[in-house]
């Protein structure tokens, strides 16, 4: 439950909340978290006090009605921490919520968003399979019509908080020779979903991401998003284009720590009698790792302003997404070197850091997809800028 103190606070003092709570918390509490293998349920509760579940969403459904803007600040504080504090909310105030915020029934936006904001009710996002990722018209997930509803039967892959969650928006075909797909609102612990953890996690390993075996699963027709059939795409772009924002976002709060760290080390660490800060190729490594950083850092707002003025500009987006996440990446392999030993051996978070990060060039498509669409659409881009110049 948010706090209600934190409802009355105008942003500025609600995003230094967030970086205070970030510091003395998050950070803080990260050594805890990697001997647990786990983020600690009281943790996860300070969490939802602070009001990092109800960010995205309106005030009218109990959430804090931040702006795209704002919401791209709080993340870029937020995951200066690990990222596994983030998934733990991110498919809540991301993919399902928005999904949900834009298309589904009064009754459906009734029964979930205020639990979701107030971190009661956690949802996962169930779209990918093993043989549908970037692709998502192979997805081979059905839902039977019945008398009284529907029937589901499929196998869903790395999704995120599936362990944790309350319900899943689960993706499916009502129409085995239509290549258009639905959404349903199903029960974690209805009888026929088996959920199952990975035995490894390359990275993210305190917050894995699951497998969702679903057999015979009945839901009733209110389950169906919106209450329309065929849409499920359609329905998932607003929650996408939202989320790659907020992954791009992430990258650049990742970046930003681990540069951070990274610098405290050069100039704490001492070689040939000086820090290795003096030294010209770390220099160049820590100058270069800004300025992508900050290059980053306005690409993503200025995509999020653009969304606040009520144009979600895609390509763009995509573009962020891409930049920021092979940033964050590039950085980390920097830091990484300029550790040397320390980012090989021992309890230095940036190695650790440099494996979580790797994974968002992987989440809300691949980077190849990215470029792969941007090349696509270039000819329009281009022709755009050249109209508007």
């Amino acid at each position: 439950m948010i706090h209600e103190s934190i409802r009355d606070m105008e942003f500025d003092d609600y995003l230094a909340l967030i970086r205070d709570f970030t510091d003395n918390e998050l950070i803080a509490r990260e050594p805890e978290m990697v001997r647990a293998g786990a983020v600690p349920d009281d943790l996860v509760r300070r969490m939802a006090e602070a009001g990092l579940f109800g960010i995205t969403l309106p005030t009218r459904h109990g959430g804090l009605g931040w702006s795209v803007e704002q919401q791209a600040l709080l993340t870029m504080e937020f995951t200066r921490a690990s990222v596994v504090y983030r998934s733990r909310f991110s498919t809540t105030i991301g993919l399902a919520s928005q999904a949900l915020l834009d298309h589904g029934t009064e009754q459906q936006r009734e029964r979930y968003l205020s639990a979701m904001a107030a971190g009661e009710c956690v949802a996962a996002f169930a779209l990918t399979e093993p043989e549908a990722g970037s692709d998502a018209s192979a997805l081979s997930t059905t839902a039977r019509r019945t008398t009284d509803g529907y029937v589901l039967d499929g196998h869903k892959r790395f999704i995120t908080n599936a362990a944790w969650a309350d319900v899943l928006l689960v993706f499916a075909r009502t129409d085995p020779d239509d290549a258009a797909l639905s959404a349903f609102f199903v029960d974690r612990t209805a009888d026929g979903v088996t959920v199952r953890l990975p035995e490894r996690m390359n990275g993210h390993a305190e917050g894995p991401v699951a497998e969702i075996e679903l057999s015979g699963v009945r839901v009733g027709p209110e389950t169906l998003l919106g209450g329309v059939e065929g849409r499920g795409l359609r329905q998932a772009l607003r929650g996408i284009n939202h989320a790659r924002t907020h992954v791009a976002a992430t990258a650049v709060g990742q970046a930003t720590r681990i540069l951070a760290e990274a610098t405290g080390h050069a100039t704490d660490r001492e070689q040939f009698g000086r820090p290795v800060a003096e030294f010209g190729a770390v220099q160049a490594m820590l100058g270069r790792s800004y300025a992508e950083l900050e290059a980053g850092r306005a690409l993503v707002l200025d995509c999020a302003r653009e969304f606040d003025a009520g144009f979600p500009p895609r390509e763009r987006i995509s573009a962020a997404k891409l930049y920021c996440t092979e940033m964050a990446s590039e950085v980390a392999d920097r830091a990484v070197q300029i550790l040397g030993g320390d980012g090989i051996v021992g309890d230095n978070p940036v190695p650790r850091m440099w494996r979580d990060v790797r994974a968002l060039r992987i989440y809300e498509g691949t980077s190849q997809i990215h470029e792969r669409n941007l090349a696509r659409a270039l000819p329009t881009l281009l022709e755009t800028r050249k109209s508007t110049s």
